[in-house]
């Protein structure tokens, strides 16, 4: 484990806070592991309903700690590569909050988060390409399908840094905040999804993370869902939260 990764949780929501700041949050193998057992713990918890990940002071990462990655054997079995798998296959939702710089993984991992908040004026890079180095975290597929080809291109292939208000103009990044504004919106959309009905959530978020079926193959995976939630006991209280005229109450269920 690592004294460089913080874990907090609160009303249903799990903080990652990568807080490793005299290296610019550079991530090693072991804040790799341990932010993977914390995504698990989370994902396997029925107490948290959301996931947030984040940085430290004004950095959110520089990236990989190229020390751990040059002493690797095969990165594809990496605790890096572990992290990956586990992000993408969390089946909560995760929140992004990029609190400052975002280099390398600090960019191509938000592509697998599902919302993504940054402060305003951070500084974002993809310099792979500067390093003799290729995309990761499946950001070649990713990236272009988000911006188009030639957009994903100019930020890969010539590997400049851009702010956060053009990550959020490209639709990278959902809002920019100021720094003082930045955590009380990220913790006011985490509590928005702490309140929703998680098995509803958790079946929108697979939908939205399988975009390659063809239209009929969706419409009967939808119907399948949908049927499912018809009888599910989350439905029961939102329709029964509608007739009494209150909120829905989803914490226990």
């Amino acid at each position: 484990m690592s004294e460089h990764i913080v874990v907090t949780d609160l009303n249903g929501v799990r903080t990652i806070r990568m807080a490793r700041t005299d290296k610019k949050n550079a991530i090693t193998f072991a804040m790799y592991e341990a932010m993977t057992k914390a995504l698990r713990g989370g994902t396997a918890d029925p107490a948290i309903r959301a996931l947030v990940l984040t940085g430290s002071d004004d950095v959110f990462t520089a990236g990989n700690d190229l020390y751990d990655f040059l002493q690797a054997g095969d990165v594809q079995t990496s605790p890096a590569a572990d992290f990956l798998y586990t992000l993408i296959a969390t089946t909560k939702p995760v929140i992004a909050a990029v609190n400052g710089l975002a280099i390398g993984i600090g960019v191509t991992m938000l592509l697998h988060c599902d919302l993504v908040y940054a402060v305003s004026g951070a500084s974002l890079q993809l310099p792979f390409i500067n390093l003799a180095l290729v995309p990761e975290a499946a950001s070649s597929l990713l990236l272009p399908r988000l911006i188009g080809h030639q957009r994903a291109a100019e930020l890969l292939m010539l590997g400049e840094p851009f702010s956060s208000e053009t990550a959020r103009d490209l639709g990278l990044v959902n809002a920019v905040f100021a720094a003082p504004e930045l955590a009380a919106a990220v913790a006011s959309r985490a509590e928005s999804l702490v309140a929703k009905p998680a098995a509803a959530l958790a079946r929108t978020k697979a939908l939205l993370r399988h975009p390659d079926q063809s239209v009929e193959a969706r419409l009967t995976t939808e119907f399948a869902a949908f049927g499912h939630a018809l009888r599910s006991d989350e439905l029961k209280e939102a329709v029964a939260a509608f007739t009494q005229r209150r909120p829905p109450d989803f914490s226990k269920l």
